[in-house]
């Protein structure tokens, strides 16, 4: 009987903590606030009490409960005060300036020099001096702007009007035809089989991944493992 209570709470539980988080507000764990993330653990820890509390399970569910208006109280009254925000949530912190390290803002930040090194090449700066700016969000993560001369060129730059990106339908997938994407590209079976023919495909089996654009181009990638198999061992 108690195995059955077990299961019945744990279900409770699991339907209380995803109907609590919708009212927080489901967030990427990147973008987390300090505050967002213990008031997650505290509603996970809680959750998973509630599990295994047979007599009285309305106890932890109370507690979290309360944890998730207090939350979404917060972030309500967060967005319409900016100091109070700053106060909870934190700020942004400059680390790097016009090319200049800041070093009481990496202390303030928590953050040590080889730390930063490391989030510099994460984020495709192995030559510091390329950094013009770096900001230390409240999620945690940094931002990068580099100087202008280092910086990826733009078709702006070149005064360059680049074609428009086409939508790409996957049309087969290991071996699979997709034909409400075909249909969808404008296509159809006997187009395709003929396409396939024309490069040199006899069967849909052969085909990893093909995937068309508006143009009528169709791409395709070979099943390598079909090809090592049928032409090497048969």
């Amino acid at each position: 009987m108690d195995y059955i209570q077990v299961v019945l709470t744990s279900l409770l539980s699991l339907v209380a903590l995803f109907i609590l988080t919708k009212l927080v507000g489901n967030k990427q764990i990147s973008e987390l606030t300090i505050f967002d993330y213990v008031i997650g653990i505290s509603i996970g820890s809680i959750a998973a009490e509630m599990a295994t509390e047979l007599e009285k399970p309305l106890k932890p569910l109370t507690a979290m409960a309360v944890y998730a208006v207090v939350s979404y109280i917060i972030s309500v009254i967060t967005s319409k005060s900016l100091k109070l925000r700053r106060i909870l949530f934190g700020h942004s912190i400059v680390l790097m300036r016009n090319g200049k390290l800041y070093r009481k803002n990496l202390k303030k930040g928590h953050i040590d020099l080889s730390e930063f090194l490391m989030q510099c090449r994460t984020n495709g700066y192995f030559d510091i001096s390329a950094i013009n700016t770096a900001v230390l969000e409240p999620s945690g993560k940094i931002s990068f702007m580099p100087f202008p001369n280092k910086r990826p060129v733009t078709a702006e730059d070149i005064k360059t009007v680049p074609v428009n990106d086409d939508i790409f339908f996957n049309v087969i997938m290991d071996g699979q035809i997709f034909t409400e994407n075909l249909s969808a590209a404008g296509k159809d079976i006997n187009w395709l089989k003929n396409e396939l023919k024309a490069q040199g495909i006899k069967k849909k089996e052969e085909v990893f991944l093909a995937t068309l654009d508006t143009s009528g181009t169709l791409n395709v990638f070979k099943n390598n493992d079909y090809f090592e198999k049928n032409d090497f061992f048969d």
